[in-house]
Order: C-alpha cells, then structure tokens, then sequence
C-alpha cells in the first residue's frame, strides 16, 4: 500500500526538523505552521477494489491521539455510495509538529538559549536562525560560550594566552574545542577592526582575535662542522622561534629542506649548509627569513602527488628552490620499495620544471602503476650520499666518507 500513513507524516516532519527548518523559524519570528502536510489517498478505482483496505488505512490515520488535523470530503461512488475520505492532513501548530516527533524537550531548550541570547548578545541571534540545531547541541555549553564572546567584547585583542583568560567555568581546553563555533559567533560580535582577517580556521584563532600564540618553531641542523651556532657537539640539532630564525643570518650556501625526520637526522655533512625539518607549519615562516633567499635551497620531499604539490607550494615562497632525489632515475633505481599513495592530487601544478612536470604527469595519470609512490625515507642513503657529494664532498672538511 503507497498511501500515507501516520509514518509517513512524521517523517515529513522529521525532514523540516533536521533542516532546521522549525527551529529557525523561531529565531527568525516567522511561523511554519500551520503547515499541509503530502498525503497520497486511494484513487477512486482503489476505493472500489480494496474498499476494505481503504477502510483501515482511514482508520489508522484517524487515530484520536494523532497531533494533526486531517480534512475530510465526501466522495459518491456509483457502486459505493457516499463515503467519507481524508482529502487533507495538516498540522496547525509548532506544538503539535514537535511533539508529532518526540522534539519537545529540543525545542524548549532552543528557546531558553534563544530568549537569552536576544537578552545579552542580540546580535547572535541571527546565527541561531542560521545553525540552530548545532546551537541545540551545544545547549549545556551555550551560556559559557556566550561569556567569552562577552570577555572579548571587553577585553579586545587582549595579547595573552588563551591559559590566561579569566572566567569563571571556563578553561584554554573549552576554548581550544569550541574554536569553530567561536569563530563564527565572534566574528558575529566584534567590530571589523577587532579581528585580523589572515587569521583562518581553528589554528588562526589565537592570531584572528588578539591572543599569544603558542610559537611556531624551525628545527635545523648545520652539516658543515666547522660552523657551529653553540658550542659543544659539532652534531647540533637546534630549534628556535620563527621570530629568531628570521633574524639568523648563518654563513651557508646550501639549505636542505626534508619532511622525514630521519632523513633530517641523517643527513651527511656537506661543506657549507644546513638542513630544516619542514614538518610542523607552513614555509610562510620560512619565507619570513630574507637570509635564506639569495642560498641555495634544494627539497626533498617524496615521490607521489603531493610531494610535488609541495614542491610547487615552496615555490610560491622561494622560486629557484631545487628538488632533491626527486627524480625519474631515483623512482626507477628504487622500484622494490615502491608503496601507494592513498589519496593522489590530480591538480594542475604551475612550478615544476619540465621533467618534474613529467614524472607528476606519469604519477597522477598512473603510467607508472596505481597511485604510485616513494617515500623519501625509503630512498637508500648510499643513493643519497652520492647526490649530496654532487653538491659538496665532505672529504674537503676532513670529516669521514
């Protein structure tokens, strides 16, 4: 049987509830309700045929308790005489419609968070109309939510550390979990000139609104022995703030940039250079060092997709980087450690030299094999000494082969 059942009319129901529909409404002061429901009824022929299937459909949908107004008329049949027929099914209230689907408890609490959100922050309350079921689920959280947006009204762009705001019930861990929802209620509160636009996404928040941010640390290691920054150790694995790395000015001509730790750690002495750890944040910070520019910067970084995707990035920052081993001979002469990649990049790369270009055409079109890669740690370093003597011979600065 296709026709409407008491089902069928919740589910339409439950539909506008998981748009938002009803709750907005509310916050918008725009009624729903009453609201026609869809009722799909017996053609004539079918009351006819099945008359005593159309019989109890009525009577299931005419069940007393039922929070929805039902519209009848009455249909001549020539054969069944006068016979009654709901034609219509409506519900006449947000009440009924709530309750038709077991929301009232949702929807007095949405009006709690709604009647105090108009009273303290008015200006939020267009975002209930927008996400209102998302404000429902965070019903137990919303008044400390509200609270900070309060701090920050009064305490704009406050330079300190998320540890360091003070309201009561609130600690950096909530703040920390509730980043994406302040933004938008924040960026729905403060002025313009309060909020630094460059700041995007949960790891901008400190910077968009005004807090210290945890430092963003380069981790390096100068290769040449003869150049150390500290004394001790001739081996230094060093990090410092970006602030400090970008008033560095180290006597290197070669710079090594590598997102494997290990190749980072194991990389031989070279005359003359150093090498950076890429892991951790973006080469923007790298950018900020007008030291590195006029030297020498070669990358490493894996053969798939988005190693050069990566390539091409740092590009963006530093124009006449080189790729390090990340070559056709090198992918061919390591065809035993060949792994997948497990989400290529098809997109079009505007950077890479022409044999780069053509070794990423043979990996995002597979000529190779299928989503084909080789991860930098899996290069043989016996290979990568070799390449690094094509820059400089350690042998020249006395440390061993």
């Amino acid at each position: 049987m296709s026709w409407t059942t008491p089902a069928d009319i919740r589910h339409q129901l439950q539909k506008l509830w998981n748009s938002g529909t009803i709750l907005a409404s509310l916050a918008r002061e725009e009624s729903v309700f009453p609201r026609r429901l869809r009722l799909k009824k017996p053609t004539s022929a079918e009351m006819a045929e099945r008359f005593a299937e159309v019989r109890s459909w009525i009577a299931r949908l005419d069940e007393k308790r039922q929070p929805y107004r039902l519209v009848w008329r009455e249909i001549r049949h020539r054969t069944l005489g006068a016979n009654s027929i709901p034609v219509e099914v409506w519900v006449d209230s947000l009440e009924e419609g709530v309750a038709l689907i077991g929301k009232e408890k949702e929807t007095a609490g949405f009006r709690a968070i709604l009647e105090r959100t108009r009273e303290c922050r008015p200006q939020l309350v267009a975002w209930l109309a927008r996400r209102p079921l998302h404000a429902v689920a965070l019903g137990d959280d919303w008044d400390l939510l509200l609270d900070i947006v309060s701090w920050l009204q009064s305490h704009p762009r406050p330079a300190v550390y998320l540890r360091q705001v003070d309201i009561a019930g609130v600690h950096s861990k909530f703040i920390e979990a509730h980043r994406g929802v302040l933004t938008e209620l924040l960026d729905l509160a403060l002025p313009r000139q309060n909020i630094d636009e460059g700041g995007r996404g949960v790891a901008g928040f400190c910077k968009r609104y005004g807090f210290r941010d945890k430092p963003t640390r380069v981790r390096f290691r100068l290769l040449d022995p003869s150049l150390p920054l500290l004394p001790g150790a001739p081996s230094q694995d060093i990090a410092v703030t970006s602030e400090t790395f970008a008033e560095l000015d180290l006597p290197v001509t070669n710079i090594f940039i590598t997102e494997n730790e290990i190749n980072f750690l194991a990389l031989p002495p070279v005359a003359n250079s150093m090498v950076i750890f890429g892991a951790g944040y973006g080469f923007e910070v790298l950018g900020a060092a007008d030291w590195l520019h006029p030297s020498r910067i070669h990358y490493w970084g894996d053969i798939d997709t988005h190693g050069f995707a990566i390539l091409d990035q740092l590009r963006g920052f530093f124009p006449a980087v080189a790729s390090f081993l990340m070559d056709k001979n090198t992918l061919l002469a390591h065809k035993l450690h060949w792994g997948r990649e497990a989400q290529p990049t098809t997109a079009n790369l505007s950077r890479l030299t022409r044999h780069e270009q053509e070794l990423y055409d043979d990996l995002r079109y597979e000529r190779l094999a299928k989503n084909l890669r080789l991860e930098q740690e899996r290069v043989g370093f016996a290979w990568v000494k070799k390449h690094i003597d094509h820059i400089a011979k350690p042998e020249e600065f006395g440390v061993g082969s």
